[in-house]
């Protein structure tokens, strides 16, 4: 069941199971498979063999394309239109060259010289070709937004090309060298800019150039693109009528030129390609383990025994080599600040750095903080604040632009020690009865402003009740969409040599450039007390029923995570399926 390891079962009937307990499917991810050579001719046709082969993503106006920053919004909304967006999107790689094709129906296709009245693309990707962290985002605009057409625009118009790899205003010549990096082809069917008879929408194939931004998917392990993208769909404009409507769905992020809510991760490496079978399932940036025994008593102290097996990671200003460690888009996302402290930024003495833990019991989420610092302090100033933030996105509730809303939960050292709860984590504690928040000094610490005793740091516990965040008694899927960020402030005699910094891990807060995705797993246990750890195995534990007709249930033990393949025989030894499961922690499945 491992990878590398073959479990053979010998069943009767076709099979039709899944997985128990696995994690739900990230609905921020999609696969750019490889053409493995095959070229693209960039014609906006989309008749290549490869195209039939490629992962795809269905966008539809006013319907949810994947939690946690997917929305949509009304940018005219004069009349509702009869003539919603659907599209559909798909993604091939070319050696180092990432393709997306798109086919949109639409009766009313065209543009004009003003933002958020045309048809078209907005897309994001993240910059790693640069040395900062979080990676910038690059804007590519390609679209029926002309700001070089004042007035009507012309009948059967093309889309022209803003952002990165364009002058301004849009629509202005490019250079080769932006051609290069950014291309593309549209076929109207019908024509643009008129309604005088109806369209039937418009095909569109897109050409990114990756290794100008930093990426490169063609090596052995691949890469993982920063990348989301609007639709945007403008109805009966071309002349104006009183029908007139326009609007925009987004995958994860709305924006081409900030990087908000969330964003898709494109993988792409050379092994997956157009024949390779069915893509890899990409595992969860994180995994919450569940606690056994008693629930920790929250006063800060990180004394329980279960604090020692919990999974954790680490925070720290100015080390390159901590966030590097991070797993996915992390350590690309992941970044630091230092803001203007007395009139000016003083060298950092003494870098903020803490180690993060968490498990759940049930449905309340524990998380345990270790600081060290060596001025642990409290002052009022934000900028100077020692504390966390932790953003958390809740499952039930929805902003205005329809996405699922992130909660700041953030609490700093208060006057005596005690932990100052701020933001959203006062009404979570005090009114939903939803938190609880401690924070306990280590042995030798005095909270001053002047750094004439050198503390040690502190400890703190927060625990949050998971069904006041919207998630259904059980967590629901288990998914979690978490940022942290150590906020760290040292004061120093004399007073211009102090300052403050803030260190996050993914996501620096809510509303922000992105949580990562997480998974509360039940069958991963830490702990100790009444709930003994168990022994696992690899071992196959056979089907129920057997025989059957339509459907059975497998069931199997993983001693650690591994990569999962189900093969299927017939009786008489003939291989007859492969269902690639994916990665799956341990435990029994």
């Amino acid at each position: 069941m491992k990878a590398g390891r073959t479990a053979a079962m010998l069943l009767f009937g076709v099979l039709a199971a899944a997985p128990a307990l696995a994690q739900a499917p990230r609905q921020d991810v999609i696969w750019a498979r490889s053409t493995a050579g095959v070229p693209i001719v960039l014609d906006g046709v989309l008749d290549e063999a490869a195209w039939a082969a490629a992962e795809s993503k269905v966008f539809r106006y006013r319907y949810d394309l994947g939690i946690p920053g997917s929305g949509w919004k009304d940018e005219i909304l004069s009349y509702v239109t009869e003539d919603s967006l659907f599209a559909t999107v798909k993604f091939l790689t070319v050696g180092n060259v990432l393709y997306i094709g798109a086919v949109v129906s639409d009766s009313s296709v065209g543009g004009s010289n003003e933002f958020n009245r045309h048809d078209g693309f907005l897309m994001c990707l993240k910059n790693h070709a640069t040395a900062f962290h979080p990676a910038p985002p690059a804007e590519y605009l390609y679209s029926w937004f002309n700001q070089t057409q004042p007035g009507t625009p012309p009948v059967g118009a093309q889309p022209v090309f803003g952002g990165q790899w364009a002058n301004p205003p849009w629509g202005s010549p490019r250079t080769a060298e932006q051609i290069a990096a950014f291309d593309a082809r549209t076929r109207v069917h019908g024509v643009s800019n008129s309604d005088a008879s109806p369209d039937t929408g418009y095909t569109s194939e897109i050409k990114i150039d990756l290794g100008v931004m930093g990426y490169n998917v063609t090596q052995p392990q691949g890469d993982i693109l920063e990348w989301n993208l609007s639709i945007y769909d403008c109805d009966w404009r071309w002349p104006n009528t009183p029908r007139v409507s326009g609007n925009r769905t987004w995958w994860q992020g709305p924006w081409g030129n900030q990087a908000h809510y969330s964003e898709v991760r494109v993988h792409a490496r050379p092994n997956v390609t157009i024949s390779s079978g069915p893509v890899p399932s990409v595992a969860p940036e994180f995994i919450v383990p569940r606690a056994t025994g008693p629930s920790p008593t929250i006063n800060g102290t990180l004394t329980e025994g279960v604090w020692s097996g919990a999974p954790s990671i680490r925070i720290k200003y100015g080390d390159d080599a901590v966030r590097d460690a991070y797993p996915g888009v992390g350590k690309w996302r992941a970044g630091q600040f230092q803001p203007d402290v007395n009139g000016g930024q003083a060298g950092i003495i003494n870098p903020g750095d803490a180690t993060v833990k968490w498990f759940f019991v049930q449905d309340t989420l524990f998380m345990g903080f270790d600081v060290s610092d060596e001025v642990v302090q409290y002052i009022d100033s934000f900028d100077r604040w020692d504390g966390f933030i932790v953003s958390i996105n809740d499952r039930q509730e929805r902003t205005a632009d329809n996405n699922l809303t992130p909660r700041r939960l953030t609490f700093q050292v208060g006057p005596t020690g005690n932990a100052l709860a701020h933001d959203y984590l006062p009404f979570l504690r005090d009114t939903l009865l939803g938190a609880k928040v401690a924070i306990a000094l280590k042995p030798g610490t005095v909270l001053d402003t002047v750094g004439t005793s050198l503390d040690t740091g502190y400890t703190a516990e927060l625990a949050v009740v998971l069904t006041k965040l919207g998630y259904p008694p059980g967590r629901g899927d288990g998914s979690l969409f978490m940022g942290i960020d150590l906020l760290d402030g040292d004061s120093y005699t004399p007073f211009t040599f102090s300052y403050g910094t803030r260190t996050w891990w993914y996501r620096e807060y809510e509303g922000q450039c992105c949580p990562a995705w997480g998974y509360m797993d039940p069958n991963v246990v830490v702990g100790v007390g009444d709930g003994e750890i168990p022994t696992l195995r690899y071992a196959l534990h056979g089907a129920h029923p057997n025989p059957f007709r339509v459907s059975t249930t497998i069931e199997f033990e993983l001693a650690e995570r591994s990569a999962v393949t189900l093969d299927v025989f017939d009786l008489q030894g003939r291989h007859v399926a492969r269902r690639e499961l994916g990665p799956m922690t341990a435990g029994r499945r």
